[in-house]
């Protein structure tokens, strides 16, 4: 059996153990159904806690848990209902599996990816929406493409308690041509390898026929954040470019390098903005690059940004030109602020309250000429329901806000 890639299957018949599998004296995976929750533990060489996955469930009902390399899921009845990401080697190779009367039937899993419809699911206002009750809304990356205002979010379970606490974040995606009625779509970018800890925030750009997602990858092991991409020909489905990726100079902390935001510029070159930190100063900063084709990246001699010292990495930037003006956007300790400038990489000015009053670091699109923040509220904790924010440029560039739509219902409604 490779466990590697294997299903255990059982129906829950009463409380106590539904099976555990021991290396010598160690038990080194179980599942216990206890006060009315199906919990599982595995263990591997990466860490000594175990990775532990729950589950509402009753008498009766049929359990199935899916091991991977990189991903355990949890089913009951069918539905997944929690999921844990791996890293190292599992301690299954030499073990006893013990029955404890649930009727488990192990089995080989195929590694197979199908590929997905564009239109998974559809559902009716986006403001306080999460994916499921346990899957929350993490940090927004919107963009606007063909009159449709897409939103792509960092998929969260266990409010950045997932795999050691390093996140295990992916982007998963939706979009709406009327901000009333919303689309589900496949996820943009998983986890694929057990040394990835998270997918980090980053941004969407479209040169030629080709749509491509920048962010950088958390390692495991605390390596240097290497700047990574996907392509699409859709807009829907990405596939990760396994030939493309480079970290940041010397000059910056590159273990810390993460959320870029890639844009076209005004004089036709590519442009990025990275979070980071200047090595020898130590102080957060936006470290800015240009590229003429979006492969080949050159750092500018200096940040477009450098942070007080008392404030940390400035996270998830983001910039726009509108109504004449260019906005750079960045959030401290999760709070959003704006700079504004008639030139495009000088001469900021910081408006009275820089503050953009859209929850946790937000970022924005331009939908049919109207600006739009989107955000997460969290609720004192990472990841929640996802917040929308609109704004309109004032004669002098600051920014005015207010909600943008009051005549949709108030809570989310799957269709």
């Amino acid at each position: 059996m490779n466990w590697a890639h294997c299903c255990f299957e059982w129906n829950i018949r009463q409380p106590g153990e539904a099976f555990r599998a021991c290396s010598g004296t160690e038990c080194v995976m179980q599942a216990v159904f206890a006060d009315k929750q199906i919990i599982v533990t595995v263990k591997y060489d990466f860490n000594e806690t175990p990775l532990t996955l729950t589950a509402d469930a009753k008498s009766g009902d049929a359990v199935r848990l899916i091991l991977r390399p990189y991903r355990i899921e949890l089913y009951v009845n069918g539905r997944l209902s929690d999921e844990e990401w791996p890293c190292g080697q599992h301690k299954l190779a030499s073990c006893v599996l013990t029955d404890c009367g649930s009727g488990l039937r192990v089995q080989p899993w195929p590694e197979e990816k199908q590929c997905e419809p564009a239109v998974l699911g559809t559902f009716r206002n986006a403001e306080g929406w999460k994916p499921e009750e346990n899957v929350f809304v993490g940090d927004c990356m919107p963009y606007c493409r063909n009159g449709v205002y897409h939103v792509l979010y960092l998929k969260d379970r266990h409010h950045h308690r997932s795999k050691w606490g390093r996140g295990a974040h992916q982007w998963s995606q939706i979009s709406s041509e009327d901000m009333h009625h919303w689309q589900i779509h496949p996820m943009a970018v998983e986890i694929d390898d057990p040394a990835e800890g998270s997918i980090c925030t980053g941004s969407w750009i479209e040169a030629g026929k080709e749509q491509y997602l920048f962010y950088t990858i958390r390692m495991c092991d605390g390596s240097p954040a290497t700047i990574c991409r996907s392509v699409s020909t859709d807009g829907f489905h990405f596939e990760k470019d396994r030939t493309f990726s480079f970290i940041l100079s010397d000059k910056y902390k590159p273990a810390s390098a993460r959320d870029p935001k890639v844009f076209l510029g005004a004089d036709g070159l590519y442009h990025m903005f990275v979070t980071t930190s200047l090595r020898k100063e130590r102080v957060g900063c936006l470290a800015h690059l240009v590229s003429e084709d979006l492969n080949r990246w050159q750092e500018m001699e200096e940040p477009i940004y450098i942070a007080p010292d008392w404030r940390g990495e400035p996270e998830c930037p983001d910039y726009f030109y509108k109504d004449g003006w260019y906005y750079l956007v960045y959030s401290l300790r999760g709070t959003g602020y704006y700079q504004y400038s008639r030139q495009p990489f000088t001469g900021w000015q910081t408006p009275e309250n820089p503050v953009i009053p859209c929850k946790s670091v937000p970022k924005a699109a331009i939908w049919r000429d109207r600006l739009i923040f989107t955000g997460f509220d969290g609720g004192g904790v990472y990841a929640g329901t996802m917040t929308f924010l609109e704004a309109e440029v004032q004669e002098n560039g600051c920014l005015q806000f207010r909600k943008p739509w009051a005549d949709v219902e108030k809570e989310s409604v799957y269709d």
